[in-house]
């Protein structure tokens, strides 16, 4: 019952991983599924949990039902994938559907990207160029560094942080009792023009976001609990209420800060 895989390495740091499932683990994950939600359904005749398990699975739609299926196998396989093609995710891959039949082996296609490997070379003697005697600003700085070291970000990535900022647009936007026709209107924008902006935008925001990883890497940058505490006062929050993960993100935060601060020095 073992899952197959077939690893490819598409243009732009794409990767495609088809993954064959057998039919033996479709049936086996299936009962599985049907047992796990069969405990919160109630039938006619039947106290809650207690209904057959056959009775279950025919008052479940058959897409709702391969969705958890392949919830219940996918994350393991792609877990098995990354150690066996040792390869390093930049986002969590999107899964489509290449073959899916009763009683037949499932073909499901993984599509996720790497990040570009950041290569600084003598970043600083092309910012002493580029700005001669003039010490930079920090915005000045953040524009750019994106230009001197440059990457191929992967569109994958690129079109994951559009979609998510196009996202943050349109709920400003409703908040507001807008429309998105009114609101392009009124900045003198079509869709693709602001699809466009933004898609510069992800790309040098990633890119810079990259570099300052790999200059605090290199200059051996780091970051103490007190300075994420001192960082937390400045957002105005409790540091007492911030999770672990939230920490983890807002260290990273101020290590790229501190490369900055390094260049600038």
């Amino acid at each position: 019952m073992n899952i197959t895989s077939n690893f490819q390495k598409k243009e732009g740091e794409n990767i495609e991983i088809v993954y064959t499932i057998p039919a033996d683990l479709i049936l086996k994950t299936k009962e599985e599924v049907v047992k796990e939600l069969g405990k919160d359904i109630t039938l006619s005749g039947f106290r809650k949990g207690m209904a057959p398990p056959n009775q279950v699975e025919n008052s479940i739609s058959q897409d709702k039902l391969n969705e958890h299926i392949l919830s219940h196998i996918l994350p393991k396989a792609f877990a098995d994938s990354v150690k066996e093609y040792k390869f390093n995710p930049a986002m969590y891959p999107k899964f489509e559907v290449v073959k899916i039949g009763q009683g037949s082996d499932w073909e499901i296609k993984t599509i996720t990207c790497e990040l570009p490997k950041v290569v600084l070379g003598g970043y600083k003697q092309s910012l002493a160029k580029f700005f001669g005697k003039k010490k930079p600003t920090v915005d000045e700085l953040i524009r750019e560094l994106p230009q001197i070291v440059k990457l191929e970000i992967p569109k994958l990535l690129i079109d994951e942080e559009v979609n998510e900022r196009l996202s943050q647009l349109l709920s400003r936007i409703e908040k507001l009792g807008l429309q998105l026709e009114g609101y392009l209107k009124s900045v003198g924008k079509t869709v693709e023009e602001l699809r466009d902006e933004y898609q510069k935008q992800a790309s040098n925001a990633i890119s810079l976001e990259l570099i300052l990883n790999e200059i605090a890497n290199e200059e051996k940058v780091e970051v103490s609990e007190k300075e994420i505490d001192e960082f937390i006062k400045t957002t105005g929050s409790d540091s007492s209420k911030i999770s672990d993960d939230q920490r983890k993100m807002l260290k990273r935060v101020v290590l790229r800060r501190k490369a900055l601060e390094n260049i600038l020095k």
